[in-house]
């Protein structure tokens, strides 16, 4: 078969790149690509590290390690080699994984593989592909000299991470004044009775505990009075609103929580998604409402649009999709206090039961 009559995918400079699961290689686990947005990437499909074409590409990409972390990109390269998986110079470093693609689910989403047949270097089209912070094509360059040369050509020339995106319309909503001061007291003095509990992370099939990525404390509202004012003031101020700005009709609310950010608990919640795992797919939108304002840092971020930090007024929400990563800043004075629903409607509630 000619490469004429081989089916490739085709991706151009604006589309979405393709989001997957994989194995890195030197490392236990698999990795989500899509928690590398927020930041550029550059993705070098060699194929084979030992092939001299590849050795070339990786060593110009090793070579610039320095300039890649100061611009904050990451690398990941894409091996289809299954002797690759004991080569210990593509172990992870600090902004760099090698996928290990041996089935070519990665290759072929990308372009890089034919659709169907064998995984021979002759049939790939090798090639590096430059990502911006939301995971979106911006250039693809053949591997060879000239592809090498013009790929870091490209990433020298890329805005730093704090001038991307300055001028970006971030998709969310601000809605102020859902609650009332004396109410937002009432709830800060419900979390204070007890301190709350430390919040851990939800991961497919277990939660688990890193306050270097997430250090806040949670207390669920479960007096009945105070749970069926929260949920008033919710389904009266903030869902009016989304099916205003959004066209989404909300008719269940989950996790009605009081939360604190803590300064001296080192307070934030690194970039996540609210959606991503089995148990949290029917989530459509988070709602984060500020209890108080004397409080510096924790602001929230949105980073594969800007790096604008949004905070809520007292008693004011910010809404926004599920599906759209964000991050907490780091506190760096006194303790936020939010609180933190989720939204859903009941077609994602036969989700939920499993219908």
């Amino acid at each position: 078969m000619s490469d004429a009559e081989r089916r490739y995918e085709t991706l151009f400079p604006g589309d979405p790149a393709p989001w997957f699961r994989a194995a890195c290689i030197g490392q236990a686990g698999s990795y989500s690509f899509d928690t590398a947005a927020g930041r550029f990437v550059v993705l070098c499909f060699y194929g084979d590290a030992a092939d001299p074409l590849a050795r070339r590409a990786l060593t110009a990409a090793r070579a610039q390690g320095a300039l890649f972390a100061r611009l904050g990109v990451n690398l990941f390269g894409v091996s289809v080699s299954a002797a690759d998986a004991a080569d210990a110079a593509l172990a992870p470093t600090l902004g760099q994984r090698h996928f290990h693609d041996v089935d070519g689910a990665i290759s072929r989403a990308y372009g890089v593989a034919p659709q169907d047949g064998a995984l021979d270097l002759a049939v790939l089209h090798r090639s590096w592909l430059v990502l911006d912070p939301r995971l979106r094509v911006v250039a693809r360059f053949a591997l060879g000299e000239a592809g090498d040369a013009a790929t870091l050509a490209l990433v020298r020339s890329l805005p730093s991470l704090s001038a991307h995106g300055a001028e970006a319309q971030v998709p969310v909503l601000t809605v102020p004044g859902v609650f009332e001061p004396e109410f937002c007291a009432r709830l800060i003095d419900y979390h204070q009775a007890t301190g709350g509990s430390d919040s851990s992370i939800l991961t497919e099939g277990a939660t688990v505990s890193d306050h270097g990525f997430k250090s806040r404390r949670d207390r669920q509202i479960t007096d009945k009075t105070l749970l069926a004012q929260t949920q008033t003031r919710i389904v009266r101020r903030v869902t009016p609103e989304i099916r205003h700005a959004f066209q989404f009709n909300a008719t269940r609310m989950e996790r009605l929580i009081v939360a604190a950010y803590d300064a001296a608990d080192g307070g934030r919640f690194g970039p996540h998604r609210d959606n991503t795992v089995a148990a949290a797919a029917h989530r459509r939108f988070a709602v984060s409402i500020n209890l108080n304002d004397d409080f510096e840092g924790g602001g929230i971020v949105f980073p594969e649009y800007s790096q604008r930090a949004f905070r809520p007024s007292l008693g004011g929400a910010l809404i926004f999709s599920c599906a759209l990563m964000h991050a907490v800043m780091p506190m760096t004075r006194g303790r936020r206090y939010a609180c933190l629903p989720f939204v859903y409607d009941d077609a994602a509630a036969a989700l939920r039961r499993g219908g």
